[in-house]
C-alpha cells in the first residue's frame, strides 16, 4: 500500500516537473496569447456585468519602442540586466520597510518575478503561489533570458481595464498608433501605471501620474538596454 502511494506521488511530482519545464520551453518561441489573469478578470467582468473581452496584441521586441524596456525597467527593476530572477538588496530594503510602515506593505518583485506570475500563476499572497512564483521565474531565467523574458512581460502584462501588453495599450490609449511608435514620454507614462494600471490611466493621467512620469523619464536616462 506504501508503495502504491509513494509511486503515484512520484508520479505525480514528475509529471508536475516535465509539464512546466515543457510549457516553459514551448513559450520560449511560442507567443503568450493568453494569461490566468486575462481569464481571471473576465470572468470577473462577467459576475460585475461588463464586457468579457480584452485587448492583447502580440508584438515581437524589435516592433516596441526602444525606451518601453528602459522605462519598465526605470520604474519597476532598474537591476534587471544584472540580477538573477531576486534582488535581494532590494527585498531587504522592502523587509526594513515593512516593519516600520505597519500596515502598508512594500514589494521587491523583479521584472522576472512579475512575468512568470502573470504568464504562469494567479494574483495573490499565499506561500503556495510565491513558492511557484520562484521556481518559475528560476526556469524562465535559465531558459528563456533576460531579452524573452523582457519581451514577454512588456506583452502580457496588464496596462489597463482589459489592455494587456505595449500593442494594446499604444492602440488603445495613444490614437491607434503602434507600439514602436511610442515616444519616450509615452512610454514612461505607460510605466507609471504599473504598480496599479486599474487605478491609473495612461489615457487620462492625473497630476500624480505626471509626477511620476517625470520621474521616470529622468531614471531612464540611467538605464542601459542592452542584453
Amino acid at each position: 500500500m506504501l508503495t502504491w502511494i509513494r509511486n503515484i506521488l512520484l508520479g505525480i511530482v514528475v509529471a508536475f516537473f516535465a509539464s512546466t519545464i515543457l510549457v516553459v520551453v514551448a513559450y520560449k518561441v511560442m507567443p503568450v496569447v493568453v494569461t490566468p489573469l486575462m481569464v481571471i478578470r473576465s470572468v470577473e467582468n462577467i459576475t460585475h456585468g461588463k464586457s468579457p473581452f480584452w485587448h492583447h496584441t502580440w508584438v515581437s521586441l524589435q516592433d516596441m519602442s526602444p525606451d518601453m524596456p528602459k522605462a519598465v525597467m526605470a520604474s519597476e527593476d532598474q537591476r534587471f540586466l544584472i540580477h538573477h530572477g531576486f534582488d535581494f538588496d532590494a527585498i531587504q530594503k522592502a523587509m526594513k520597510r515593512n516593519e516600520e510602515a505597519g500596515k502598508k506593505k512594500y514589494g521587491a518583485s523583479t521584472i522576472s518575478q512579475q512575468t512568470a506570475k502573470n504568464v504562469f500563476l494567479w494574483q495573490g499572497r499565499t506561500w503556495l503561489r510565491k513558492g511557484l512564483e520562484m521556481y518559475f521565474t528560476v526556469l524562465i531565467e535559465f531558459i528563456w533570458g533576460k531579452e524573452r523574458i523582457m519581451e514577454v512581460y512588456l506583452n502580457s502584462i496588464e496596462m489597463g481595464p482589459g489592455i494587456y501588453g505595449v500593442s494594446a495599450v499604444a492602440q488603445e490609449n495613444f490614437d491607434g498608433i503602434d507600439a514602436k511608435d511610442l515616444s519616450a514620454r509615452q512610454c514612461a507614462l505607460i510605466a507609471a501605471t504599473l504598480p496599479n494600471p486599474l487605478k491609473f490611466s495612461s489615457k487620462d493621467p492625473s497630476a500624480y501620474m505626471r509626477k511620476r512620469q517625470r520621474f521616470i523619464l529622468n531614471q531612464m536616462k540611467f538605464v542601459k538596454w542592452n542584453p
